[in-house]
């Protein structure tokens, strides 16, 4: 219970406090403070801070300085460095003041549970002032009458404290105001200086931690001028082209101080100075004239000075002045050197002459023009020849001979010393050694081993090489004894021909070249692979080399990279002089891809894949097959055409039968049936105007012999015999067609055997008997032997004979001329037939043409020898009357029975409407 209205009373207490016109800042000021209050602290010190509590707090507040806790920056101080001196002082130590920070507080632990902020403090922690040291002062001349003193020092270290600096300076009797530095710690000026009287000047550095005053400087100001550079300029030529002459004017009075001067001088556009010797200018001057100048150069000059005796400062450098000297002769003649193109003709030269232009120190003036003496030294009674040149080249023609070429330059004041080029015959002379390359940094250096005679001079050559243009030669000529020089311009990753010359006295040795890059770059490109060959188990592969501009280096090797869609690349290095390589040991039908890489010192370039595909077969595989199957079947052939030209009268016989002619028939003569009053023995009597008139045709069983008497039968027996002796040259149209086989006569075949196929071909013969059923005989019409196919109407005929119709068939024959005038008498062709009656049927038919071949009739022959018959009918018909028609007229028969009836094919002869022979 006392606790609680203990800690009520303390709160009103603390209220009261803050409310109360004394506090400032509530709790801290009522209750305690800690001292020093503020205190600057030197660095590295040590620090003992005592927070003390007020009474006041105590009575109310239940507060002690053991609740006391100490912060730094509101981090809390380890307890081992407080230290409670009575109830209401705490104290807490710092050995090392570097690591404090502000600020420093004081604060108590209220009844161990509430925390507030009794005081706090800020600490300042830096260094004391160092003694200034280096003090100097100068006097700078501001204009003619105008000195000021301005005076510097080393500060010395940072304090991390307010610093001021003053400079102090007095008389030995008398003591001025101190100069105190604006915005620097360093440096101050005094305005107006007193020469001829000793100064004493030092300065003083103060802070909170302490004062340090630097050394005195004691000084005549006279002794520290630094003057103005002297003015106004000017540079004027003299007579001498060697000479220049500078005057100037001096700011400062010769009462105050006497002056000496320091002149230097370059050529323009040179970097370097050259200075008048001091001594030379040591005393009170202005003017001084420069010697020894190259002419017609233009220089640039400045001046300085400062006090006679030297103790004091020099003036900086005037203003910059040009001046140039006046011309003179050359100073020597122009390198010159030649070019010799022997391509139109070896015994003709075209001499390119070249010379440069001499630099202007050796030029001394503008060189107005060249003058050329080219002298025969082979023939002393040849003329001189002179020619005036203004540019730096000329081109000659000249014989194969020896030449000595002089040139002089020359400038408005006279000629240069002349310039001696040999020109000899041959270059028999001997050559440098061991000719090389160097590269050093911007500059490419090139040596050579000198040759054992004495050389006067060495001209070298280098052209930047170029695969789009010629090329452009530079040169240079340097001294016998010199062995190396340093060629500059150079570009990196370009190649140069270089090549060096010796000259002798009497002759010039051959060049040597080399080639060589000043810096080196891996190639811009690589080479572009194809093939030239490809073949089953290898492939020759081209390439072009890289041009010049894409090398950028020495190609040191080729590398072929292939490989297959699946497989692993195979890697071959080539050398960098070949165009071509064959890649072996590859397999057949294999599709390959291919690659190429150049590679320099510096680096490699792959070039683009190519694909190729290696062949089925080698080379001779198809030739082993192909010639081997050609041979056998030309053999084949050679054979077949020896059995066909062995076997051509049986090969004749059945692909071009011999058709006989049937107006040559003889069938007539042989038959002995036939009258005496039908022998016929021309083809006139037999077909009068060359056409047939009437062709009648019966129908019969060719293989029903029964029907026919023996006496009917006659006819066929002597077929028979007459086929037997007249086969070999008579084979008429019934010969075999191409690719048909022969038909068999009926006379030829058994007359037991039956007949089989009612479409088999007959033979065509003609017999003259009685009339048929009491009908006319008709007239004669002979024909030989034929085994030409039915027709197919008539196969159709004997069909329909052969069929299970049992209707009686109608005997017909066609009837030629049936439409005209039977009563005409001066028909061109054969009489009509005339009708065959019942009267003779006794008789053998008219007609008989019975042949009885194979089963079946090839249709090839068939149209063969149909087209060949049709030919000679039309060929017949058309020497008949025109006008003239075939008309088929019907007799009716008395019907027969099947194995009655006669049957027989004859071919019909019709002009229009009707069957043509066959």
């Amino acid at each position: 219970m006392f606790s609680r209205w203990n800690w009520v009373a303390c709160g009103f207490y603390l209220v009261m406090s803050i409310c109360s016109p004394d506090a400032s800042s509530g709790l801290v000021q009522s209750c305690g403070h800690i001292i020093p209050e503020s205190p600057v602290l030197a660095l590295g010190s040590n620090f003992t801070a005592l927070c003390i509590l007020n009474e006041s707090c105590l009575d109310f507040g239940n507060i002690y300085a053991s609740q006391i806790i100490w912060k730094i920056k509101n981090k809390v101080v380890p307890k081992e460095q407080y230290r409670e001196i009575n109830r209401t002082v705490s104290s807490v130590t710092f050995n090392d003041t570097s690591t404090l920070a502000t600020p420093l507080t004081c604060n108590i632990l209220a009844d161990g549970q509430i925390e507030q902020n009794i005081y706090g403090i800020t600490v300042t922690v830096g260094l004391p002032p160092e003694k200034p040291k280096n003090l100097s002062c100068i006097v700078h001349q501001e204009s003619r009458f105008t000195y000021a003193m301005t005076c510097t020092w080393n500060p010395g270290r940072h304090t991390f404290l307010d610093t001021q600096f003053r400079l102090r300076y007095r008389w030995p009797e008398q003591i001025f105001p101190d100069c105190i530095p604006k915005d620097v710690n360093n440096s101050c000026t005094i305005d107006d200086s007193q020469f001829f009287v000793n100064t004493e000047i030092w300065v003083e550095a103060t802070n909170a931690l302490g004062k340090a005053v630097s050394d005195p400087l004691v000084v005549d100001p006279i002794d520290i001028v630094k003057p103005l550079p002297p003015q106004n300029v000017s540079i004027t030529s003299g007579l001498l082209p060697t000479v220049l002459q500078l005057v100037w004017e001096n700011w400062i009075s010769d009462a105050v101080m006497t002056l000496k001067f320091n002149i230097r001088y370059r050529i323009v556009g040179d970097t370097n100075w050259m200075e008048v010797p001091p001594e030379d200018t040591a005393s009170p001057r202005t003017s001084f004239s420069i010697q020894g100048l190259r002419p017609y150069t233009e220089y640039v000059f400045s001046i300085r000075c400062m006090k006679e005796d030297g103790v004091g400062y020099w003036s900086d450098w005037s203003e910059e002045k040009t001046g140039i000297t006046i011309e003179d002769q050359p100073s020597k003649g122009p390198p010159i050197w030649r070019i010799i193109d022997t391509s139109q003709s070896p015994a003709c030269w075209t001499v390119h002459l070249i010379w440069k232009a001499l630099k202007p120190y050796e030029a001394n003036g503008v060189i107005l023009q060249y003058e050329l003496t080219v002298r025969d030294k082979s023939s002393l009674s040849s003329p001189v020849k002179k020619y005036n040149v203004t540019s730096t080249n000329y081109t000659l023609q000249l014989r194969e001979e020896t030449y000595e070429v002089t040139l002089i330059a020359r400038n408005s004041v006279g000629p240069s010393p002349p310039s001696v080029l040999l020109i000899p015959a041959s270059n028999s002379k001997a050559p440098v050694k061991n000719l090389r390359t160097l590269p050093k940094h911007d500059k490419l250096w090139v040596g050579w081993t000198a040759p054992n005679n004495y050389v006067l001079k060495y001209v070298i050559e280098w052209c930047l090489m170029s695969s789009s243009s010629d090329c452009s030669i530079e040169w240079q000529i340097v001294l016998g004894d010199v062995q190396g020089i340093d060629l500059k311009g150079m570009k990196p990753f370009k190649c140069y021909l270089i090549t060096v010359y010796p000259l002798y006295a009497d002759g010039q040795g051959s060049g040597q070249s080399v080639k060589a890059y000043l810096k080196q770059d891996r190639p811009s490109k690589g080479p572009t692979v194809q093939t030239k060959k490809v073949g089953k188990a290898e492939a020759v592969l081209t390439w072009s080399h890289l041009t010049v501009e894409e090398q950028n280096g020495f190609i040191r090797n080729y590398t072929i990279l292939y490989k297959t869609i699946d497989g692993n690349e195979t890697v071959v290095t080539v050398d960098p002089s070949k165009t071509e390589y064959t890649l072996s040991s590859l397999t057949s039908d294999t599709l390959y891809t291919v690659r190429m890489m150049a590679s320099t010192d510096n680096g490699s370039s792959t070039g683009p894949d190519f694909t190729f595909t290696t062949q089925k077969f080698g080379k001779g595989e198809i030739e082993a097959i192909v010639v081997p199957v050609c041979l056998a079947f030309l053999l084949i052939v050679l054979l077949g055409v020896l059995f066909c030209f062995n076997k051509r009268d049986l090969i004749k016989k059945h692909i071009w039968p011999i058709v006989p002619d049937p107006s040559k028939s003889n069938i007539a003569q042989w038959s002995p049936q036939v009258p005496a009053k039908h022998n016929i023995s021309s083809k006139d009597q037999m077909y009068p105007e060359g056409s047939f008139t009437d062709v009648s045709v019966v129908e019969i069983e060719a293989d029903d012999k029964k029907s026919f008497s023996e006496q009917d039968l006659k006819p066929f027996d002597l077929l028979k015999k007459e086929k037997s002796t007249s086969e070999g040259h008579s084979s008429g149209i019934g010969g075999s067609s191409c690719m048909s086989s022969p038909r068999q006569s009926v006379s030829d075949s058994d007359e037991g055997e039956t007949t089989q196929n009612t479409s088999s071909t007959v033979q065509y013969s003609t017999v003259v008997l009685n009339g048929y059923r009491d009908q006319t005989p008709v007239q004669v019409f002979s024909r030989s032997e034929s085994t030409q196919p039915l027709l197919d109407s008539e196969e159709r005929s004997e069909d329909h004979a052969g069929g299970a119709d049992s209707t009686p068939q109608r005997q017909q024959y066609f009837r030629q001329n049936g439409g005209q005038d039977e009563t005409n008498t001066d028909r061109p062709c054969f009489e009509r037939t005339k009708q065959i009656t019942h009267a003779n049927e006794g008789d053998l038919v008219g007609f008989v043409q019975l042949q009885i071949s194979g089963q079946s009739s090839q249709p090839l022959g068939l149209g063969m020898e149909k087209n060949t018959q049709e030919a000679a009918v039309s060929n017949v018909l058309q020497t008949c009357t025109e006008g003239q028609t075939v008309r088929p007229e019907t007799v009716e028969e008395n019907p027969l029975s099947v194995d009655e009836m006669p049957k027989s094919y004859l071919p019909q002869t019709v002009r229009q409407g009707g069957y043509m022979p066959q």
